[in-house]
């Protein structure tokens, strides 16, 4: 074999390995034996993070939704779902799993981060509202200015800040964010916003096209359980 087919072979074989262990890392997370439509408890797999919960936690009706910080659509339904979850705060549980994009969104999984570090010192939904309340002012920054961005939010919510920007970038918040994208994965979501509502598919054209809409699917699903909707 000439020097330059060596070159080439050498160029190819650590091409392959680095796409393998790529790969590896990117699948290491096993979620085969977990049911996905159950609150996640803290376990060593998401980093010690369980499932963040808005409201009933011991409602027997639970909203999943897999959302990207970045994505429009999820920007756009965004204060539906806030009013929505607001209103069924003792009829409903919510529960929000990340699901960056991050091939179409540069700064979705770092704005994941920056909510997952907010939930580590009480600001979870704190840090959540104000990423889509924000989203147009901090999607389409810089690596620095986003930075800069979130740790201003950071400030506005009185977190400490030096422990937010290190666990922003800790193995504990990435281990989050890629459990919540398996469980997702596993669920069949390819897009996002997507909502699970007691395990079924929510279809984006019907049961939640408008807030009147996601209310019947909801209280349809509160009534199936014995559960009055709020008046």
């Amino acid at each position: 074999m000439s020097k330059k087919s060596w070159i080439i072979f050498i160029v190819i074989t650590v091409g392959i390995l680095i796409a393998l262990v790529a790969f590896s890392g990117g699948s290491s997370i096993d979620v085969s034996k977990v049911d996905v439509n159950t609150v996640q408890k803290a376990n060593s797999q998401n980093g010690n993070i369980a499932d963040h919960v808005f409201g009933n936690v011991n409602s027997k009706v639970t909203l999943i939704e897999y959302g990207d910080f970045q994505c429009q659509p999820c920007g756009a339904i965004y204060p539906i779902v806030k009013s929505i979850t607001n209103q069924y705060t003792n009829q409903l549980q919510f529960v929000f799993r990340n699901f960056p994009i991050a091939d179409l969104h540069q700064n979705a999984k770092a704005a994941a981060a920056s909510a997952e570090a907010a939930g580590l010192q009480g600001k979870y939904w704190q840090m959540h509202d104000q990423l889509y309340t924000a989203q147009s002012d901090w999607s389409e920054l810089s690596i620095n200015d986003r930075t800069k961005f979130f740790d201003n939010l950071a400030k506005q919510l009185d977190l400490n800040l030096k422990k937010f920007d290190s666990d922003m970038s800790s193995t504990q918040v990435s281990n989050k964010i890629s459990y919540d994208i398996a469980l997702g994965t596993k669920a069949g979501v390819d897009g996002t916003p997507t909502f699970f509502l007691n395990g079924k598919k929510l279809d984006g054209k019907t049961d939640f096209s408008s807030e009147s809409n996601f209310k019947n699917t909801i209280n349809t699903a509160l009534k199936k359980a014995g559960i009055l909707p709020p008046q």
